[in-house]
């Protein structure tokens, strides 16, 4: 509640203010309290509010009129307001202790106020399976005394005297806000209705100086505060639409105010009670995006999530619970144990008006669907239990267990998953379904065994109940399925129910050893077993009974027994089985030569368990067993030491202990006849550890003894197979440490002695790679070559060979043989297009150096007619290159106007002059079109040299000899007026190639051309920065786009012009 309740201002005292109001001075006037330094105090108010309305009311009467009227209006309306709060607080809270009375004596009489039921928590009891063991001639173990698993505890879904309409009407009510008028305060004496007279009166007062307020004083800074006064006055008075309209005058004029949240979730709860839920939602989005400062923020998205709930709007309702919960948690609340009863009860509710919006949107999928949809909570285990209580106080079992198991499967690795998993079972003894009881019990079993993953996340130590529970459903399980075993008239299940009672027994040996129960349980599986006739499993449970407890008489006949049986089983079972016989075999004969060495046939049992264990690729076994016939039977016969070294040999080498492996087989080929057949692949076994002793050391970065162990092999075994392998790898390794001139000796070696190994391709790689950097430049470039033969099928491969050796060709000074492989490239790949024509770039670039010119131009003719035909193919590479040819191959043109002198005959050789020039500057002009910025400065260059040469040729032109004097002079003038606009657009197009410097480009063409003008141009363009011989440009004015236009257009008309305008010739001269 935002009012300044039970605080008022101490401005001064009301004495000091009426003094300073009565005099004239313009010093003692309220106008100049602005000036005043006075301090503002909140203070408790002693005695009653009537002493603080009346001093208010005594300085408005008796003050002028000034700027602190309005405040004090505001907060004489306002302690009318407060007074009558007074009230109702005192009532309220007079009525919630006689309640809390009432609730203390009905428990003091033993009653309940409501009915709960019971919801699962973290640690409870465990409880003995339920199911009537049948009368079967063995006795079982008792499992233990049955306890109550899950501790009682409050829900409010178990309140199932509230139906779900009562419950939808009282949680999703308007929520008291602190109304006037709710609660009323009972003065003696006083008739019925005087008390809400005099309450209304008070408030009737306030709206009175409220409206009066906020007329007389429309820019009042507080005015928001005012019309949330006055809103609440109007409720007071019943007015409740127009304390409606007041607030949302408030809303709309005041955005800002402090009051904001507050009218709009009044404004909601107005619309709400009225069951205009989008209305009310539209306002409880209000306060929300308000944020999570908003005292209204949880009650909005509680609300909220009610409108959306009444509407049907599952989904959307539970978002804002969530949300709701979620704030609860960010501010530090604990969900299972508030204090607050309020809170509690609002937490309780939501709860259940969320189990319900499941419920409704189909049951635990719901929760799945939503969580994955919205993310997951920590505590979304609240949701699933409380939906699985709910569907439980509605008899709906097989609904409350799934809410459980929804959870469970989800969320396998929880905390409460044991838990859930324990109230699944309750909830099918409940219901009474047996079956289930015992299916739940068993998926227990194995969901929480001692080795279940689950306990590799929380200790079991910690979760006394889940272990007590766990060792209960064992012994219960065991019991049960062995009494089916025996049951007459289960022959049908009697295989079924043997596994079942196995499973169990083994279960529970395997978890709880040491309990008192197990030696008992080990011997009643023994039993079970023998009965079966199942003698690998006899065995194996009489040598436990023998070996694994504390000694008895039967230890010894145990012992023995299972000997026999292991032996008895071999004798029938199958081929798929013998393997596991076998390792038990392994294990009692290894006990028995441990026990009994001295025994006759001790070494025999011995060699035959190493053999058995190297068969079951149990390695470092059969290694240290058969260590141990060398070692303890030095003079037994020749066969065993041999099997045994075989052993040592063969089950080193699957260690990956290649040298114990290669001592081995060499001992093991000593005591092997070289005509016997297991020669030549001990042989072949020797040279296979000599080569994994290298690999191993490439493994670890130690290349030159990998080396010394690949090349050793062609010693020890040099017809093995794997030589060639191992030849290979060292020639490798020798690469890694830049062992040129060894490396190509053993690949050359390779060659020679393996023509059709099909390594063979990659050693040719190899070795263009090592003559490359052992600098021999001409056999690696014939290597490449090879690669390009030898890989007819890989395009991209034979280029990038090709490209190599002409590199390499042209490095070692042949560059002929560049010559040869380059043409191979552009014959053989002439798409892409950009790799012919590089491969042709380079061609022009070997005959230019070698001065065969006519090649050097075909060359770059087939460049530039390759670009021109490129099509898609064509990139930046290839028009830069055909570009720079192009500039080349313009050169005869230029050449051949220069050529032309102007001499007699003088008009042929002007028009011949003319043509020509026209030539050059259509061949330069459309070098442009390359747009490659180099090759554009150039021909802009040419072309601007072009016009210059043509000014000076017209200048220097031959003169008749004919004209006197004043008709020479004549001539002159004509010639310079001919000449200077060629001169002119000379300068022109110089200009021309400055301006590619706007766009970035700089490069000798303009450099060249900056040059040209400043010989041109001095006056403009020549001039030197001051202490710096930089030649500064002085570039033009930036002249209007219009303008420019309009120039370019002139300056080609003029060039048409110039060309076409016959020059002065001689007769002209004379005539002129």
């Amino acid at each position: 509640m935002r009012f300044d309740n039970y605080i008022l201002p101490a401005l001064l005292t009301t004495s000091m203010l009426l003094a300073s109001c009565a005099t004239t001075d313009n010093e003692g006037t309220l106008g100049s309290l602005s000036d005043i330094k006075f301090e503002l105090k909140q203070e408790k108010v002693d005695g009653s509010l009537e002493k603080a309305m009346a001093s208010y009311e005594e300085f408005l009467k008796e003050t002028p009129e000034t700027e602190m009227t309005p405040e004090a209006l505001r907060r004489l309306a306002d302690l009318k307001i407060q007074k009558e709060y007074e009230a109702e607080d005192v009532a309220h809270a007079q009525k919630q202790a006689e309640q809390e009375r009432a609730a203390q004596m009905q428990q003091a009489a033993g009653e309940l106020p409501d009915a709960k039921a019971v919801t699962p928590v973290a640690d409870s009891a465990s409880q003995a399976t339920d199911i009537q063991t049948p009368d079967t001639s063995f006795v079982p173990v008792a499992a233990g005394e049955e306890k109550e698993s899950v501790t009682a505890k409050d829900s409010p879904i178990a309140d199932i005297s509230e139906s779900e309409k009562e419950f939808s009407e009282r949680a999703g009510k308007k929520i008291d806000l602190g109304k006037p008028g709710k609660n009323k305060i009972d003065i003696p004496g006083q008739k019925p209705g005087d008390a809400d007279d005099l309450q209304a009166a008070g408030a009737k007062e306030a709206i009175e100086l409220y409206k009066g307020l906020l007329k007389k004083y429309p820019l009042f800074e507080r005015n928001d505060q005012v019309l949330y006064q006055l809103s609440r006055a109007y409720e007071e008075t019943g007015q409740i639409e127009i304390a409606m309209q007041t607030l949302e005058q408030l809303i709309k004029q005041y955005p800002q105010s402090r009051h904001i949240d507050e009218a709009q979730f009044r404004r909601a709860e107005y619309f709400f009670t009225r069951k205009k839920y989008l209305d009310s939602e539209e306002s409880y989005q209000a306060v929300i995006d308000a944020g999570e400062g908003s005292e209204f923020y949880e009650l909005a998205l509680y609300k909220q999530g009610w409108a959306y709930f009444k509407q049907e709007l599952y989904e959307e309702a539970l978002q804002d619970y969530i949300k709701m919960l979620d704030y609860k948690i960010d501010n530090g609340y604990d969900l299972d144990s508030i204090e607050n009863k309020i809170e509690k009860k609002r937490i309780d509710d939501t709860y259940r008006v969320i189990s319900l919006s499941f419920s409704y949107l189909g049951g635990a999928e719901s929760i799945v669907e939503f969580f994955d949809k919205h993310g997951h909570r920590f505590y979304e285990a609240s949701i699933y239990s409380h939906l699985g209580e709910y569907y439980l106080t509605k008899r709906r079992y097989s609904d409350a267990a799934k809410s459980y198991q929804a959870y469970i499967e989800r969320n396998p690795i929880s905390k409460e998953s044991p838990y859930f998993n324990i109230r699944v079972i309750e909830i099918y003894k409940k219901g009474g379904f047996p079956r289930l009881v015992v299916d739940a019990k068993k998926e227990f079993s194995r969901t929480y065994a001692l080795n279940a993953n689950y306990w590799t996340f929380f200790d079991i130590n910690e979760n006394p109940t889940v272990l007590a529970f766990l060792k209960s459903n064992l012994i219960d399980l065991a019991n049960h399925y062995h009494a089916l075993y025996q049951d007459r008239r289960l022959r049908k299940q009697k295989e079924e129910n043997y596994q079942e009672a196995i499973y169990w027994y083994r279960q529970y040996l395997s978890s709880f050893p040491e309990e008192k129960q197990a030696p008992k349980l080990n011997n009643q599986l023994a039993g079970l077993l023998l009965e079966h006739k199942d003698f690998l499993g006899a065995a194996t449970e009489y040598e436990r009974t023998a070996y694994n407890y504390l000694a008895h008489e039967d230890s010894a006949s145990a012992g023995y027994a299972a000997v026999y049986a292991y032996r008895e089983h071999l004798k029938v079972a199958n081929q798929s089985q013998r393997n596991i016989i076998k390792r038990e075999i392994i294990r009692s004969s290894l006990k028995f030569a441990e026990y009994f060495p001295t025994h006759k046939h001790a070494a025999v049992v011995l060699v035959a368990a190493v053999d058995d264990l190297y068969a079951l690729e149990d390695y470092e076994q059969a290694i240290t067993y058969g260590r141990r016939v060398i070692k303890v039977y030095p003079n037994a016969d020749k066969k065993l030491l041999r099997s045994s070294w075989m052993v040592v040999a063969h089950a080193s080498f699957d260690i990956a202990n290649y040298k114990d492996a290669e001592d081995a087989y060499v001992q093991t080929l000593a005591l092997t006849d070289k005509k016997d057949k297991s020669y030549n692949s001990l042989t072949e076994n020797l040279a296979a550890s000599v080569y994994k002793q290298g690999e191993q050391a490439r493994k670890l970065g130690d290349h030159k003894l990998a080396a010394e162990h690949f090349l050793r092999v062609a010693k020890v075994a040099p017809k093995s197979k794997i030589r060639p392998t191992a030849e290979y790898d060292a020639a490798a390794s020798l690469m890694l440490l830049k062992q040129w001139g060894a490396v190509a000796t053993v690949l050359e070696g390779f060659r020679k002695l393996y023509p059709k190994n099909k390594l063979n391709n990659d050693i040719t790689k190899k070795l263009a790679v090592v003559y490359k950097e052992d600098g021999k430049y001409l056999k690696s470039a014939a290597e490449f070559e090879r690669i390009e033969k030898e890989n007819p099928d890989d395009k991209a491969l034979r280029r990038e060979a090709l490209n190599q050796a002409a590199e390499l060709y042209v490095k070692a000074e042949n560059k002929n043989k560049a010559l040869l492989v380059y043409t191979k490239i552009v014959d053989y790949f002439p798409v892409p297009i950009e790799d012919a024509i590089e491969a042709r770039q380079k061609m022009a670039d070997i005959y230019l150096e070698q001065g065969e010119r006519k090649q050097y131009i075909y060359q770059l003719k087939q460049i530039v007619a390759g670009d021109a035909v490129a099509g898609n193919g064509r990139t930046d590479r290839t028009k830069f290159l055909a570009a720079k040819a192009s500039l080349v191959l313009a050169e005869p043109e230029l050449d051949a106007f220069k050529k032309v002198a102007l001499v007699k005959p003088f008009k042929k050789n002007l028009k011949k002059k003319k043509q020509r020039m026209r030539t050059a500057i259509d061949t330069y002009t459309k070098l442009v079109e390359y747009q490659v910025g180099e090759v554009t400065a150039a021909a802009t260059y040419y072309i601007a040299e072009i016009y210059y040469e043509f000014s000076i040729a017209l200048m220097e032109s031959e003169r008749p000899t004919n004209l006197n004097d004043e008709e020479l002079e004549q001539y002159e003038l004509v010639i310079e007026d001919q000449a200077y606009p060629f001169e002119e657009k000379a300068i022109n197009v110089h200009e021309k190639n400055m301006e590619l410097l706007d766009v970035g480009i700089y490069n000798k063409w303009v450099d060249k051309s900056i040059a040209k003008l400043a010989v041109l141009l001095p006056a403009r363009y020549a001039k030197t920065e001051q202490g710096s011989t930089i030649i500064t440009m002085i570039q033009p004015q930036p002249q209007d786009k219009t303008n420019k236009v309009e120039n370019d257009k002139k300056e080609e008309q003029e060039r048409e012009e110039l060309e076409d305008k016959p020059v002065i010739t001689e007769q002209a001269a004379i005539g002129g």
